[in-house]
């Protein structure tokens, strides 16, 4: 059997405590996991794609099978074609984010059967999390370093502090 790689697709707008505990899982299941920064056409985004990346990269730095990649547009099934991913990794943080997670991994699976969606559940600590309460928070001044790794917590200070 081949190496067992994974894509973990998101927009990443920020890369949070909770994608970080999830990658970190990943990367103990697969032999190599690709972190798939996309941007999400109907959200407007705070970071540019060339500073979620750095941030992703520095978040992940201690990961050695862990890598971090673009994904500007298009299928994320095609993405991991691309990349020679067989898996997709999904965080689910409760029922909310099954259902939502379900139906995309169905329709996935549809254009892409040699494909497999893993959901791995949040930690309890990680369930509340979300990037955009976090740019909330970010945005009046509240303290988001119990949410995001260090790099996040600072550029979030600089895009608000501006």
């Amino acid at each position: 059997m081949g190496k067992r790689k994974a894509l973990f697709p998101g927009s990443f707008d920020p890369f949070t405590n909770g994608h970080l505990n999830t990658v970190t899982r990943a990367s103990q299941l697969f032999d190599e996991v690709v972190v798939g920064i996309s941007t999400n056409t109907s959200k407007q985004s705070l970071f540019t794609p060339e500073e979620k990346i750095r941030l992703t990269e520095e978040a992940v730095a201690h990961l050695s099978n862990v890598s971090v990649v673009s994904h500007p547009e298009g299928l994320t099934v095609d993405m991991a074609h691309t990349i020679g991913a067989s898996f997709l990794i999904r965080g689910i943080r409760n029922s909310m984010d099954y259902e939502y997670e379900k139906n995309i991994a169905f329709m996935n699976r549809k254009m892409a059967e040699d494909i497999e969606t893993i959901l791995l559940l949040a930690d309890d600590e990680y369930s509340s999390i979300s990037s955009t309460m976090i740019k909330e928070i970010a945005k009046f001044q509240g303290d988001v370093s119990l949410f995001v790794p260090e790099g996040v917590a600072q550029a979030l200070a600089e895009k608000f502090n501006r």
